[in-house]
């Protein structure tokens, strides 16, 4: 038996969240009437998360769609839905949702003035494109933003699949968004320099040693903030702080690469938060500063 509610959904791009999302709404009894799927990746893609659903062309799925979901670039957005305006594929009272974190609804405008009704749903969360991230969606939010009258459909969506919406203000997206980002890409940035020094010294199994440490840290971090913090900067350690960015500057051949420039800048952010916290005293920052390379600026009222 049917459930009440339930949605025609057409889906353009099947990248690592098209797919899973699709895949995902296909769960909660949607049916994926559709998707679009351009290179081979996206082809096996689809046929694995979604078996039996067509590949259509982009204008098909959405002539039969009821929801349309947009699942590519952040760049492209904009483009695809302004050239399908200007064919009049757009319909009025149909669905269509982004997966973009950085934009809201705005970007959207042509579908409003179809008649039709924008969505903002973006995952906060990495996608691998396989089955696996379907059990992934359980523990994850989604930042959803859209006109008041129609945030609790996109709430209703998110929740169907498994998720946790968090409405988020339309002049707010870009901000959230560069949080995600710097948490999570920035992340994986790092640990691959922390792992690439170890392999370098001849440890054989960097992420045996970095995965327990990294895992402490992290729910230390979320469980307490800034008061998880330790390390050489918070102590006002100076000599060790000099000592590893000579290090680096050694190891980098003394070019500022990559390694050393992200020690010097998370160092230097680490620095005037553990001062505006008074865990430094100004001259401390003051020498951090010089032991750097350049001077943290002193918290306000010190």
């Amino acid at each position: 038996m049917v459930r009440p509610g339930r949605l025609g959904v057409g889906i353009i791009g099947a990248g690592k969240v098209g797919a899973v999302l699709g895949a995902a709404l296909r769960a909660a009894e949607h049916a994926v009437v559709g998707v679009s799927a351009v290179s081979e990746a996206s082809r096996e893609r689809a046929e694995t998360l979604l078996p039996g659903v067509p590949i259509l062309g982009i204008q098909d799925i959405v002539e039969r769609s009821e929801l349309v979901l947009l699942a590519v670039p952040d760049d492209a957005l904009g483009e695809l839905v302004e050239g399908l305006a200007k064919l009049g594929a757009w319909q009025p009272g149909q669905l269509v949702a982004h997966t973009s974190g950085r934009f809201g609804v705005g970007i959207l405008q042509p579908i409003r003035s179809a008649g039709a009704i924008p969505l903002a749903m973006h995952p906060a969360m990495t996608f691998t494109g396989m089955s696996l991230d379907l059990t992934r969606l359980m523990d994850c939010t989604f930042g959803v933003t859209a006109d008041a009258a129609m945030l609790p459909i996109a709430q209703a969506l998110v929740v169907e699949m498994g998720a946790e919406p968090v409405a988020i203000a339309e002049a707010d997206r870009t901000l959230y968004h560069a949080a995600l980002a710097h948490s999570s890409n920035h992340m994986v940035t790092l640990v691959a320099q922390a792992s690439q020094l170890l392999r370098e010294i001849g440890v054989e199994s960097p992420e045996s040693m970095l995965g327990p440490l990294l895992r402490a840290t992290l729910e230390n971090a979320l469980a307490s903030g800034e008061s998880a913090l330790t390390g050489p900067v918070a102590r006002g350690d100076v000599g060790t702080v000099a000592a590893h960015a000579q290090a680096l500057k050694e190891y980098d051949g003394g070019a500022g690469g990559d390694v050393l420039a992200a020690y010097q800048a998370m160092a230097r952010a680490t620095a005037r938060r553990a001062g505006n916290r008074g865990l430094l005293r100004p001259e401390q920052l003051s020498d951090i500063g010089e032991a750097l390379g350049t001077e943290p600026t002193a918290p306000e009222g010190i």
